[in-house]
């Protein structure tokens, strides 16, 4: 499926239509229907992704399986990951290294990159362990 398919079902889901999407968001009328031939700016497919509680890599894609993480779920990760980097680049508990060299600004650009991909597997592991049930589609 593509784009206007994906926000479609989403909107469908929680219960919208195309057109009462459109006029919530503020968008011109008929606007998500131009999903078909166009791709939006990446704020807009953001904006609707964050009003529909779903993922922008789920309106895009439309895999599920990536959509088990809501906009409540990726606003704690980027808190855990915010509150992380801000005690390693405070050099809280000493400063940051591996084999005993300093992490340059790129090697702490990339841990954070790769510590942000682990937060959001633990987050989804957690939520398939803890809530079984609930998170079944």
């Amino acid at each position: 499926m593509g784009l206007y398919e994906n926000v479609r079902e989403a909107a469908k889901e929680k219960g919208y239509s195309i057109n009462r999407l459109e006029k919530e968001l503020g968008f011109a009328r008929s606007y998500i229907g131009k999903f078909k031939t166009i791709t939006p700016s990446i704020d807009k497919i953001q904006k609707i992704a964050d009003f529909l509680d779903v993922t922008t890599d789920y309106l895009m894609s439309g895999d599920k399986a990536e959509n088990n993480l809501t906009a409540r779920d990726n606003r704690d990760i980027a808190k855990d990951l915010d509150s992380i980097m801000a005690k390693l680049s405070s050099k809280e508990d000493g400063p940051v290294s591996y084999n005993g060299e300093n992490l340059s600004d790129e090697s702490m650009d990339l841990f954070k990159e790769e510590l942000e991909i682990a937060l959001k597997r633990l987050k989804l592991i957690n939520k398939e362990k803890y809530n079984p049930n609930k998170n079944k589609k």
